[in-house]
């Protein structure tokens, strides 16, 4: 039936006519004029992207896949991406909402009853959970870290659940019961740094079983944004001043102000690099026109912040100062994705596996080799639609039958110089596309996740206030 559906799709792209949808204003307020081929282009990638999180979870404990390999372990931010994902599924008619809480169930019952220690063969620890866990005893994966920001976008999506399952028949309830044991059981205190040193009261990024601590904190603008709220609206110890720690560490650029390129645009903005930095606490916080202390003094907020952070990955791709093949205006994206790998090398050229690629100008520049990510564009639709959408439809209609598209949407990640399409699809990568239309189009999980308190207490304690 599925392979049925995607051929009807497919025949609505290529022969419905394309016209102006009168009156239509996101979420956000952009004017961009979405035709009737945009919308269905829009339905199509995210019904496809929502699909993973069902064909790749296991109903019996909610956990999801990292990536669409048989032997994959689960992610846990892939997790908390899963929760409003599964609702969006509501929303669409894609599935029920008794199937949604089936799988929302499922996951918040393992969660709460899973084994936490100090020791090896748990789950978690201290209320915190493991980056990747086993796709079926959901014990520790191999090696990985006991991970506060996986943990922090687990708890993101579970935070979203406790206040859209709101009815008031007993399996809801338990939901919202079960929301509030695993949010309030995590000890986030055990992760705040000394309150001494550079790193005075930052949070720490990871922490294994018989080696502690790892070196890396929370510094400097980058996914962790959601982190500090969370900690701050669960009393944490310190946590103003960590904040402020973090905050110093901060880097304010103009890219491509002296250069050639130069724009009429003020992309002025701070700096991360790679796009699921910009995405991935947006995807939950709704920052238009609330503003922190280092905000306020800039006369910006985040989701401005992250709209200048896509405009310039776009110069960027336009510029193409290495000169790889397929960049241009309707063809860029770098982020954390996967890649060729060193059996593409060829004369100088060299080709990274999974790594973060970035850009912030062309003076700032992170493992650019050529490869790129739909998501790095497909996450920043509530930013930049105007040129989002025209990249992500040049991208199906360019690369698609190439390789880049397939049954969950466009692949993780391609590059055109060596004509490599990866044959996998990571979860986290996913998850912005999903989530992101849906803010694009009416803000659905803003809406929600705004309402808890815990975060309206998080954002308070850290100074967030309306801009004037």
């Amino acid at each position: 039936m599925k392979n049925i559906f995607f051929i009807f799709c497919a025949a609505i792209l290529l022969f419905s006519n394309s016209f102006a949808t009168e009156g239509f204003e996101d979420s956000t307020g952009n004017k961009f004029v979405l035709t009737k081929d945009d919308s269905i282009f829009l339905d199509v990638l995210q019904y496809r992207t929502f699909l993973y999180f069902i064909d790749e979870c296991n109903p019996e404990n909610g956990l999801v896949k990292d990536r669409s390999t048989e032997t994959s372990p689960a992610s846990t931010a892939a997790v908390g991406f899963a929760f409003p994902v599964w609702a969006i599924g509501v929303e669409h008619d894609w599935i029920t909402r008794d199937k949604a809480v089936d799988f929302t169930l499922a996951a918040l019952k393992f969660l709460w009853g899973s084994k936490q220690g100090p020791g090896f063969n748990v789950t978690g620890y201290k209320g915190l959970y493991y980056h990747f866990l086993d796709m079926q005893t959901g014990l520790r994966y191999k090696e990985s870290e006991l991970s506060t920001i996986d943990t922090a976008l687990l708890f993101a999506g579970i935070i979203f659940a406790r206040q859209y399952f709101n009815q008031s028949n007993p399996r809801e309830a338990l939901i919202r019961t079960l929301a509030d044991k695993i949010i309030k059981r995590a000890d986030w205190n055990f992760f705040v740094l000394p309150d001494t040193g550079k790193f005075a009261s930052a949070l720490s990024m990871a922490w294994r079983p018989g080696k502690g601590y790892g070196r890396g904190s929370w510094t400097g603008y980058n996914e962790g944004l959601i982190l500090y709220v969370f900690a701050a609206g669960s009393n944490t110890n310190r946590i103003q001043k960590g904040y402020d720690t973090w905050l110093s560490f901060y880097k304010w650029e103009q890219p491509f102000a002296d250069s050639s390129y130069s724009t009429n645009m003020n992309l002025a903005h701070v700096i991360f690099p790679p796009m699921f930095g910009h995405q991935y606490s947006q995807m939950f916080i709704d920052f238009r026109g609330i503003e922190d202390s280092y905000m306020k003094q800039k006369g910006i907020d985040y989701f401005i912040n992250s709209r200048r952070a896509a405009l310039t990955q776009q110069k960027y791709a336009i510029a193409n100062p290495n000169n790889w093949k397929g960049y241009d205006s309707l063809t860029w994206g770098l982020t954390a994705c996967d890649g060729p790998g060193s059996s593409f090398n060829f004369d100088n050229k060299e080709f990274k596996e999974y790594s973060a690629r970035g850009t912030s100008g062309l003076e700032i520049v992170h493992n650019d080799d050529g490869t790129m990510a739909p998501t790095a564009a497909g996450g920043s639709i509530v930013f930049a639609p105007e040129i989002v959408i025209p990249t992500l439809r040049n991208m199906y209609d360019k690369y698609g039958t190439k390789g880049l598209w397939g049954n969950y949407g466009f692949v993780d990640a391609f590059n055109p110089t060596v004509n490599w399409y990866d044959d996998n699809y990571l979860g986290i990568d996913e998850g912005p596309i999903a989530i992101m239309i849906e803010n694009y189009r009416n803000g659905f999980v803003w809406k929600y996740f705004m309402k808890d308190p815990l975060i309206k207490e998080g954002l308070r304690k850290l100074g967030f206030k309306e801009n004037n």
